[in-house]
């Protein structure tokens, strides 16, 4: 692994910048829920939701979504690993915020979207990354960017974020020089 991108104190500034973005952009209390995508947005969105919280002054809730079996790759996955969706509110005429880690293709944000409406019909749908590395494919942007980093085809980014933010990170490593389209699902987003 290479040297870290973020440290975690770059990681928890990132956080917490991206946390006033989100609240700039909602002001309507109670409206807004966060929702993580398995496994990697998952723990980034218990962190934002948790500074959402003491920024807005009222808990905002945050559940999470597995999007394995709205992938358009699903037919080239031996085995999928499948994670608990937990979404134990009412996104119908809320904000939904979709959280990330890593956004690469647009693939799996794309499948998200499909998943997502399987639980009602948000008013709108928004989107946070810690990290934006490119590669687009389909015509999907986030809303709210931790980071841009410039990568190759060759590198993959993982995004380190624990309970215990001593730990945290974002990294940046080479990996096999294989395409974006059968790359593993840790090195795509």
């Amino acid at each position: 692994m290479n040297s870290p991108l973020l440290d975690a104190s770059a990681l928890r500034l990132t956080l917490t910048r991206m946390a006033q973005e989100i609240a700039t952009s909602n002001p309507e209390p109670g409206a807004l829920v966060l929702v993580g995508i398995q496994r990697g947005g998952v723990p980034v969105a218990r962190r934002l939701a948790s500074e959402l919280s003491r920024l807005l002054g009222h808990s905002v809730p945050c559940g999470s979504l597995d999007v394995t079996f709205y992938r358009d790759d699903l037919n080239q996955r031996a085995a999928p690993i499948v994670h608990p969706t937990e979404i134990p509110f009412d996104i119908q005429g809320k904000t939904v915020v979709l959280v990330d880690d890593v956004f690469f293709t647009g693939r799996t944000i794309r499948a998200a979207m499909d998943a997502l409406h399987e639980f009602g019909r948000p008013s709108r749908v928004q989107l946070a990354v810690v990290i934006d590395r490119g590669h687009r494919q389909l015509p999907i942007r986030p809303d709210v960017v931790g980071r841009e980093v410039t990568t190759s085809l060759q590198q993959s980014v993982l995004v380190r974020c624990t309970d215990r933010d001593e730990d945290d990170g974002v990294f940046v490593r080479e990996t096999s020089a294989m395409p974006a389209s059968v790359a593993p699902a840790a090195m795509r987003t």
